[in-house]
Order: C-alpha cells, then structure tokens, then sequence
C-alpha cells in the first residue's frame, strides 16, 4: 500500500486550485506594502538605516508570527467536521486507510496555503537584515519561530475538528485554547511572578507561549535566556505532534452518529432547559417571536444569545472597577479611555460579523434554505427577521457602548490644548458615526455571504474582511503613497487628515460592500440561494462584483 495515500491525492488537488498560488502572492504583497510602509514612517525620525532595521525586522516578524498563530483557525479547524457532517469521513475508515493517514492528508492539503504564506514572507524578513543592525542567528530564529507557531496551530485546529461536528464549535474551540496558551497562561505566569508565589510556575506558563518564543528570539533576550527560547520551542513543537496524535485517534472513533447514553441525555436536557427554558417558557417565548416573525422565531431560538454579550460587557465593566479600585485617579486618563474604547468597538463588530449571516449560511449548508424558500416567507421575511434578531441581541449592549463613548469623549483632560482637544472630540464622534454606520453594511454583507459562501466560517471571515480589513489595508496603502511622494518635501499633514482619511475610507467601504450586498440580496436572493448547485465564478469576481447575476 502507498504511504500515505490521503496526502499525495490532496496535494495534487490543492495544486490545481487558483488560491494555492494568489494566496503566497498576495501575503508577499502584503508584507512588502507593510515593509515599506514602516520603512518611510521611520526613516522620517532621520535616523540611519542601521537603527531602523531592528524595529522594522520586530513588526514584520510579529506579523508573521500573528498569521501562523492564527493559521489553524482559518485553515484546519472544519476539514474533519465537515467531512464528518457530509458523512463521507466514514467512506474512508472503511478502507485501510488508518487515522494518521486521514488526519496528515488533510493536514496537507488545508495547510499549503498557509505554509505558502508564511514561507513567502520568510524572505522579506532579510532585509532588515542587509540593513545591518539585525543578526544572522536573530534572522534564523524568527523564521523558525514562525513555522513552528504554524505547525502547532495547524495541528490544534485539526484536533478542535477531529473532536466536533460543527465547524463553528471547533473555530471557537481552537480559537479559544490559542487564547489562553498564547496569552492566558502568560499573563497568569507574571500575576505568580508579582505576587512572589515562585518562578518556575512563572516559567511554566511561559513556555508554552508563541509571544514568549518570539521574544526570547531576539539576540538581546538570546543571550540572556538562549536555554528558554528552546526549550519553549520544542514544547510548542511537541504539543503540535501530540494534537496531531490525538486527532489520529480520536477520528477513526467520532464519524459515527451513536445513540447517546444516560448521562449524556442527560446533561443535554439539562443544558436544552438551560439554554432554551422550560416548555412551557418555550412555548410562550415560541408564540411570541412568531407573531412578530417566523424567521425572527428561527434565528433567535437561544434566550442565552443576549445574555452572552450583557455578560461579556459585564466582565470588562468589573475590569473596568478593579483598575479604578487599584489605581485610582490613575486610571482616569486617555489611554485607559482609548484602550477600552477599542476593546469594545472591536469586540462588538466582530462578534455581530459573527451573527449576522450566520442563520443563513447554516441553514444553506444543511439544505434546509430551500424549504423555507418554499413557505410563503418571503425575503422581506426572512430580511426583517434576521434585523430582529440581531437588534434582540445587541440593540442594548449598543446602547451601552455609545454610552461609554459619550463619556469617554467628556472626560477628556482639563490639561489638553485646544487642538488636541478637538482631534480627541473628533476621535470619539467619528468613532460612533463609524460603529452605527459598520454595523449596518456587517449586517447586508454578512446576509449576502451567508447566502453565497462555501461554508459559515467562510461567510464570517468574507463578512470580517470587506468591512473591519479592507478599510485599513487601504488606509496604510494610501499613507505609503503619501510617503513616497512627499519623499524630500518639508511638507507635514495633520492629524485632521490622517483621521479624516481612516473615517472616510470606512465609509467608503460601508457605502459599496453594503449597498451592493442590499441590492443583491433584495434582487438577487433566490438565484444566490441556487448557487450551491452550480458553478462558482472567481473570487476576485465575487469581491469586485463584476459577475453580474449568478445563475442557478
């Protein structure tokens, strides 16, 4: 028997696809743009090159060690699950094929793309190094830092698929162990540091991390801690094969529907009366979504989904009162605003991106759109529904955040100058027109690939980048070219520009992906709905738009 039969057949599959080799492209493209980027923005300091190589060779690392960090949660964590949900995962143990054999295979072909980014970048990183300042081993160690970041990624993302049927549990899954080992641990490590409870434990928690790693990589640590940064490599190292054995084993035994036992059932009615109340809170909670909308009904089904957000707001607020309680008048000041202010921007767009198309894109992958479009819903239905349930789900945690906002605009320092005053009203004023104004085009470009993505992780990740990514890609491409030219000249922009030009470019990114995504959707939803059965354009056709009606 060939070894490893899976890995030949998936390499010669993802070497025929189109992405294979615009992904290395574009991340080399990437790199460059951020490269030089940083380059002009520091050589304006007037400083020699020398000493501009080491901070430009910290943010080009630290972007590629952030890719591969992430690398598992957009490459791996649905290959198993999804096959497992298609039910052909058990066609193939009912060959020879072993487990390792499937999971490797896999592995291969989900994680080409990524092992071609990261491996386009690698080169960029030696031109710090031809700048001097930068050392050859500190080169070396970087790039291997960043390959094994991915490799453990990777392989953890294949052990959240291995475990579970749904590709969103699995992201979630992966997405939150990476947390908790990258940063979690880490920040657990120093509190045991600071609070003199023993520095072995400290070092225990470290280790473990890729940020721990990538520090120890840079010569000044190197040299102080060259034992560490190995040994942190070669944990984070076996703890990818060790993911990868588990995913082995644990594949060959989950493809199968088994009935479930006593105490799993139950522990799911106990989590379904928890999640969902009791029937008779069913029933009313049931009769009244239904008055208002069938599909508000069935896209808002879990009473734990608000709950999930006031709750998370509330654990920000209580880090919010023990830094006030600790530091005092300290913690009253602008940085501590702007900080809390991102965490909560951020967090809300990303979490209603996660939301907003998430019924539809669901409902699409399980065959179960169809039916509704054959009831007499009607898209303006299924439309308003989704509205409904997204405005049950976050009008008031909204409310909250804008709140804050307002406040935080406020409480600006007595101290100020008026034109820092002013760019800091500016901030927060724009920042609210923005989060109102992300928040609608989330929601008709999520609706939009929730109807036409290949899967619920992919509808989010389209959702994420149209409107949270693309914007700022543009900022730093537009402010590279304003650095070029202005290359030799004395003149200086304000900071009105600098902020006008990121707010501006937001809206421009909200006007197009949502406005086209409304008129698609509200034109076009039955035939996008029939595209699971036919052909695909190209994705560059797909994001620029010149594909004009798809065709079932």
């Amino acid at each position: 028997m060939t070894f490893l039969p899976i890995v030949a057949r998936e390499l010669r599959v993802t070497a025929r696809k189109r992405s294979t080799y615009w992904l290395r492209t574009g991340a080399g493209l990437a790199i460059i743009v951020l490269g030089t980027w940083m380059f002009l923005m520091l050589q304006s300091e007037g400083r020699p090159p020398h000493e501009l190589a080491l901070p430009l060779f910290a943010v080009l690392t630290g972007s590629a060690v952030l890719y591969a960090l992430l690398s598992g949660v957009l490459s791996t964590v649905d290959c198993l699950s999804a096959e497992k949900r298609e039910g052909t995962l058990g066609l193939l143990f009912l060959t020879d094929l072993k487990g390792y054999d499937v999971v490797l295979g896999k592995l291969a072909a989900n994680s080409l793309n990524a092992l071609y980014a990261v491996l386009a970048v690698v080169p960029m990183l030696a031109i710090p190094l031809l700048m001097g300042g930068v050392a050859p081993g500190e080169f070396g160690r970087m790039g291997l830092v960043a390959v094994n970041t991915m490799f453990f990624s990777l392989a953890l993302g294949m052990w959240a698929s291995a475990m579970s049927r749904s590709g969103r549990k699995a992201a979630g899954l992966t997405l939150v162990l990476l947390l908790l080992i990258t940063a979690g641990m880490p920040a657990y490590g120093a509190w045991l540091g600071y609070a003199g409870k023993g520095a072995r434990w400290e070092k225990l928690c470290m280790l473990p991390s890729a940020g721990f790693s990538y520090a120890m990589a840079f010569a000044s640590m190197y040299k102080l801690k060259a034992r560490e940064f190995w040994e942190s490599v070669a944990l984070i190292h076996s703890l990818g094969w060790v993911c990868l054995a588990l995913a082995s084993v644990i594949a060959p035994r989950t493809w199968q529907d088994k009935p479930p036992g006593v105490q799993q059932l139950r522990w799911r009615g106990r989590w379904q009366a928890w999640s969902y109340g009791s029937q008779i809170e069913r029933h009313a909670f049931r009769t009244r979504l239904l008055e208002a909308n069938a599909f508000f009904w069935l896209a808002a089904r879990a009473r734990l989904k608000p709950a999930l957000v006031w709750g998370t707001l509330g654990l920000i607020a209580c880090g919010w009162a023990w830094g006030l309680a600790k530091f005092k008048r300290e913690w009253l000041n602008e940085p501590t605003y702007f900080l809390t202010g991102l965490l909560l921007n951020g967090l809300l767009k990303i979490w209603f991106a996660t939301e907003a198309g998430r019924q539809l894109a669901e409902d699409r992958t399980h065959g179960s759109l169809e039916l509704l479009l054959s009831t007499p819903l009607t898209v303006q239905d299924i439309l308003r529904g989704q509205w409904l349930a997204l405005k049950r789900q976050f009008l008031g945690p909204l409310v909250i955040v804008l709140a804050a906002f307002f406040l935080f605009m406020l409480a600006s320092d007595t101290d100020m100058s008026k034109d820092e005053h002013r760019m800091w009203v500016s901030l927060w004023a724009g920042g609210m027109v923005m989060l109102l104004a992300d928040l609608t085009a989330l929601y008709w470009v999520g609706m939009w690939h929730g109807l036409t993505a290949k899967s619920p992780n992919h509808a989010v990740a389209a959702n994420w980048v149209s409107i949270l990514v693309s914007p700022y890609l543009a900022y730093l491409l537009v402010v590279l070219m304003g650095a070029l030219i202005s290359l030799g000249s004395e003149f200086e922009l304000g900071w009105e520009f600098f902020l006008g030009l990121l707010f501006a470019l937001g809206l421009a990114a909200d006007l197009w992906f949502g406005t086209r995504a409304r008129v698609r959707i509200l034109n076009q939803f039955r035939q996008a709905a029939a595209l699971r059965y036919a052909g695909r354009p190209g994705w560059w056709k797909t994001w620029l738009g010149s594909q004009g009606n798809p065709s079932p």
